[in-house]
């Protein structure tokens, strides 16, 4: 078999790479990582080579560093938080007769790796030929435990396949600290180098297992990462074991006769803490790899699968007309849930833990395109993520008082709760934050009722979210409370005034703050609320000022913004994208030009606060105008696309979300996936074609199909109930697997719906004007064979 590009065929379940194509590696390394929202391994080679990138992660696992300033300025965040490559514990190393097994050198007959979306493992056979002549299988199946916190595991088989005699093998299972990566990333905002962070501390063996203890200078966090192994051998076998410093090694040699095999099961446990020490951490570990082996890899397999099928059973999205869509829905889908479900008040960052991509922080992106898949697939890993929230309150409230203002500030990007954007205007300035992180509280609780999470964490989060509003802004005489100085979610736009998405978002955030004080006074009255707050916070809400243009029927982003100058889209070169990366800032600000979804977003998120009128215009105006230099665009264009009559570009729209890392239009999925618009992969099947919205928690839905599907399927858990919704090109079909009957709205029409079909027409699609997109803009179509996408660059 000869190298080349690969092919990754359309599978429902599974993901496949036929062939290695080494230009591919850091990517697929993304593509094929497992996690469970604790641990993420990258998807490399057991044997460490070939490698771009061959991260091992432990969320909120980092180290500090100094951010550099030309210019200091009060209020500046005075240190980086940088994810670090932990202890790597995938190696297996295999030595055959005198040849390293390497996929750089020898002959590969055959190699396919699959990711399977139904068991949760990573498997791999590679059939390769050493320099020497001598043929062996090599077959491994790789597992990040979803039910098991702590533990991963990997079965690795070395298999004769020639007729040559008996053949001379050693396998090396190694813990290795401080590995190398070799990867380098063009982003200026990619992960900041970090020089062997990991100190070691001690290291233990015995038998087959070894556990290494280390830390982090700066941070001052602890880890130990453990091994302990199972094996099948021939008869003639040794084994050796060495632990120390950044190296912990189980060697084992064995003859294997023509047609024999070698197998080994390696066990892994990890654990981290600020507070416990190194041999309390070591216990810890020992314990869970002691119960993992106890309970047998094929147990592990069991128990993923058990997990796994009860989760699509309750959260798949089906479609049929388009197989390259369906296997990438799902894939986006099941990174979604490695990267939160068993986080456990840790935060979820941009990247997951897939790689080293913006120093593995978090952002605005977990409450706005995350959480809303998890509240409704999987509610328990949404309440984990906004308690995460909650933790880290007090550092908020601390920031809010460095700015001069009440209440919380909530961080831009952040590992452990402090702000770390050294750059302000898209950092500071974007105060959305608090709204979006106010949004996810209330849709959780309205989605799960969960009165528990509303005492304990979710109204001290509302009230406290929305004192930093009323401070913020301020009442004016002709243009009611203003919000000034701010950044939505367009950089392009930064430091206006009365963004119309923050404005929008903070007005709901400041009703539902006072809604959160009637329903927990205790808890209002435990924060000193004054008496008069909360009616400085409802009329506030009342007065918000929402900038419209009258002449040209649109609502304006922010003040002034449609009575910028226009960019020049004709004049712009299609290899100037993203803009600023080609553009001075101020002349980006200054212009009606768009990076991401902003007012667009605001269709959406707060949609009750427009007419259907207003969003198909607001939606042609802003769709000329924006150049999509984010990943977070997409799918948002892509819900009110569908919304607004536009089915087929909302269809192309959802593509590209899907399709971000699998066909890595971004240029930078080599270091980490693009979760949000992973997750788009859903918001568009769901609250696009399916128009899910749950304004003031009420669920609705107004589901349309574009022409090239014919049927959509998904399923959303709510209050303790199972709903199935299944759309065709002319009916809807709503049911409960679960639950009691629950009230609903289908395209404005209230209806109950029980365990029996309610089967209900879909109104004729509306009839719209076409809209266009900046010249170079549109939206990047699938990959066919023998072509390439559009070669428009993003950052992220």
């Amino acid at each position: 078999m000869t190298e080349g590009r690969t092919i990754f065929p359309v599978e429902p379940w599974s993901l496949t790479e036929v062939g290695l194509d080494h230009g591919s590696l850091g990517v697929h390394e993304s593509v094929f990582a497992l996690a469970n929202g604790h641990i993420g391994m990258r998807g490399s080679f057991d044997e460490g080579e070939p490698a771009v990138v061959p991260g091992t992660y432990l969320n909120g696992f980092y180290e500090e560093r100094p951010l550099p300033y030309a210019e200091r300025g009060y209020g500046y965040p005075e240190q980086g938080q940088t994810v670090v490559n932990v202890t790597d514990g995938k190696l297996i190393r295999l030595l055959v007769k005198d040849s390293p097994f390497d996929l750089n050198y020898g002959e590969i007959l055959d190699h396919r790796r699959t990711l399977d979306l139904r068991a949760g493992v990573l498997r791999r056979i590679t059939d390769w030929r050493s320099p020497g002549g001598r043929s062996v299988r090599v077959t491994s199946t790789r597992l990040v435990s979803l039910s098991r916190r702590s533990i991963a595991a990997v079965e690795y088989q070395v298999e004769v396949i020639d007729d040559l005699g008996d053949l001379y093998v050693a396998l090396q299972s190694d813990l290795l600290a401080n590995e190398t990566a070799h990867g380098e990333s063009a982003d200026p905002r990619a992960a900041a180098a970090l020089d062997k962070p990991l100190q070691a501390e001690f290291g233990v063996g015995r038998g087959r297992r070894a556990v290494l203890v280390h830390r982090t200078a700066r941070s001052r966090l602890r880890m130990a990462a453990g091994m302990d192994h199972d094996v099948v051998v021939p008869d003639t076998s040794t084994e050796d074991l060495l632990a120390n410093g950044d190296l912990a090694r189980y060697t084992l040699a064995a003859r294997i006769p023509p047609g024999g095999s070698l197998k080994l099961v390696k066990y892994l446990a990890y654990g981290w803490s600020s507070r416990r020490s190194g041999a309390a951490l070591r216990d810890q570990v020992e314990g869970a790899l002691a119960t993992a082996k106890l309970a047998g890899f094929d147990r592990l397999l069991r128990e993923q699968r058990e997990l796994l099928d009860q989760h699509w059973d309750e959260a798949d999205v089906e479609i049929e007309g388009d197989d390259e869509l369906q296997q990438a829905v799902r894939v986006g889908m099941f990174h979604v849930l490695q990267a939160g479900l068993r986080a456990e008040r840790q935060p979820i960052p941009a990247k997951g833990l897939t790689g080293p991509g913006y120093d593995g922080h978090t952002f605005w992106d977990t409450e706005t395109y995350v959480l809303p898949v998890l509240t409704y697939t999987a509610p328990e890993a949404a309440r984990d993520a906004l308690r995460w929230r909650h933790s880290i309150l007090e550092l908020a409230r601390e920031r809010a008082r460095v700015l001069g203002l009440r209440g919380a500030v909530f961080p831009w990007r952040t590992i452990r709760g402090e702000e770390t954007s050294g750059y302000w205007p898209a950092g500071t300035a974007a105060f959305h934050i608090n709204a979006d992180i106010a949004d996810a509280v209330v849709r959780y609780y309205n989605a799960t009722d969960d009165e528990d999470f509303d005492r304990d964490f979710g109204a001290e989060l509302l009230i406290e979210t929305a004192r930093m509003w009323a401070s913020l802004g301020h009442f004016d005489d002709e243009h009611g409370f203003r919000i000034d100085g701010v950044t939505g979610p367009d950089e392009y736009t930064a430091v206006v005034d009365n963004n119309v998405f923050t404005n929008l978002m903070a007005q709901r955030n400041l009703r539902e703050g006072a809604r959160a004080v009637s329903r927990q006074p205790e808890v209002a009255r435990r924060l000193g609320l004054e008496d008069d707050e909360v009616e400085v916070w409802l009329r506030a809400a009342a007065l918000m000022a929402v900038p419209y243009d009258t002449q040209h029927g649109v609502h304006m982003q922010s003040d002034g913004f449609t009575h910028h100058e226009e960019w020049d889209f004709a004049g712009t070169p299609a290899d100037h994208y993203p803009l600023l990366l080609h553009y001075p800032y101020f002349e980006l600000y200054r212009k009606q030009v768009v990076k991401q979804a902003d007012l667009v977003m605001a269709l959406h998120l707060r949609g009750d606060a427009f007419t259907l009128e207003e969003k198909i215009a607001n939606f042609a105006y802003y769709e000329a105008r924006t150049t999509r230099d984010s990943s977070l665009s997409a799918s948002e264009q892509g819900v009110v696309a569908a919304e607004t009559g536009h089915l087929d570009l909302a269809y192309d729209y959802w593509a590209e979300a899907a399709l971000t890392d699998l066909q890595n239009l971004h240029h930078n999925s080599g270091h980490g996936l693009h979760i949000a618009s992973l997750a788009g992969g859903w918001t568009v099947a769901v609250a696009g074609f399916g128009g899910l919205r749950d304004h003031d928690g009420e669920l609705t839905f107004a589901p349309r199909l574009p022409s090239r599907l014919t049927k959509l399927r998904f399923r959303v858990v709510y209050r303790g109930r199972k709903l199935v919704v299944t759309v065709t090109p002319t009916q809807a079909t709503y049911r409960l697997v679960t639950g009691e009957p629950l009230d609903i709205h289908h395209h404005g029409r209230l209806v109950t719906v029980d365990q029996a079909d309610l089967v209900l027409d879909i109104p004729p699609p509306l009839q719209v004007d076409p809209v266009s997109q900046p010249l170079g803009c549109a939206p990047r179509r699938r990959t066919r064979p023998g072509t390439r996408p559009l070669e428009h660059r993003t950052l992220d």
